[in-house]
C-alpha cells in the first residue's frame, strides 16, 4: 500500500518533469550533442559550393539529427544503462537520475573541449579548478559549445580550400580569354558539383565528421 502510494505521489512530478525535458530537448541537443558541429560543417560545404539554397536547410538539419544520432548513440545507450533503467526500477530519486545522466554526457563533452576553454569558462564562472569529472555545467557546456565551433571552422576551411582553388582558376581562365563579361560563378559552378560528385563528397564529409569526435 505504502509503494502505491508513493508511485500515485510522484506520478505528477513524472509527468511534469517529462513535459519539461521535451520542451528543453532543443536546446539539449544543440548544446550537449556532436550536433554543432556537424550541422555548421554541413552549412559552410554548401556555401563553399556556391548553391546557398541547395540542399535545403531541412536536408542539412535532417542529415545532421541523423549523424548525430549516430555519434551519440554510445553515449545515450550509458546514459540509459546508468541513469534511465534503474530510475524506471524505482531505485533512483530525480536528482540521482539527472547526477547519473550528466555523467556520460559530460564525459562526451569533455573530450572534445579544449583544456584552454575549460580553464577559461572556470575563471569566468569562478568555481576554481577541479577535477574533470567534477566539473558544472555551467563550465563544460560553454566550453564544449565554443570548442564545437572552433573546430568546425577549421574543419570548414579545409573544405572550402579546393572549392576556392576552382573559383580562381575559372576567373583567371576567363580573364585569359577576354570574356570579362561572363561571371565566373556560372562557369564555376558546375566544376565543383562535378568534383564534389566524382569524389563523392557528401559520403567523405559526412565520414570525416563522424570519424573527428573522440
Amino acid at each position: 500500500m505504502l509503494d502505491h502510494a508513493r508511485r500515485g505521489t510522484t506520478l505528477p512530478i513524472d509527468v511534469v518533469a517529462g513535459l519539461t525535458l521535451l520542451a528543453i530537448a532543443p536546446f539539449l541537443v544543440v548544446m550537449t550533442t556532436s550536433f554543432v558541429r556537424i550541422v555548421v560543417v554541413l552549412s559552410l560545404v554548401r556555401s563553399a559550393i556556391g548553391a546557398p539554397s541547395l540542399p535545403p536547410n531541412a536536408a542539412i538539419t535532417g542529415l545532421a539529427l541523423v549523424l548525430t544520432f549516430v555519434v551519440m548513440t554510445p553515449t545515450a545507450e550509458r546514459i540509459a544503462h546508468d541513469a534511465v533503467e534503474p530510475y524506471a526500477q524505482g531505485h533512483l530519486t530525480q536528482s540521482q537520475l539527472v547526477t547519473r545522466a550528466f555523467v556520460p554526457l559530460r564525459a562526451f563533452m569533455l573530450r572534445q573541449a579544449h583544456a584552454g576553454d575549460v580553464a577559461l569558462f572556470e575563471r569566468l564562472a569562478r568555481t576554481g579548478h577541479r577535477a574533470l569529472d567534477r566539473e558544472p555545467p555551467a563550465v563544460v557546456l560553454p566550453a564544449f559549445v565554443v570548442g564545437e565551433l572552433r573546430s568546425a571552422f577549421a574543419i570548414g576551411f579545409a573544405l572550402y580550400l579546393p572549392f576556392v582553388a576552382i573559383d580562381l582558376a575559372v576567373a583567371s581562365i576567363l580573364m585569359g580569354l577576354g570574356m570579362f563579361m561572363l561571371s565566373p560563378p556560372i562557369v564555376s559552378l558546375p566544376c565543383k558539383l562535378l568534383l564534389f560528385v566524382m569524389v563523392d563528397g557528401w559520403a567523405l564529409v559526412c565520414g570525416g565528421l563522424v570519424a573527428s569526435f573522440r
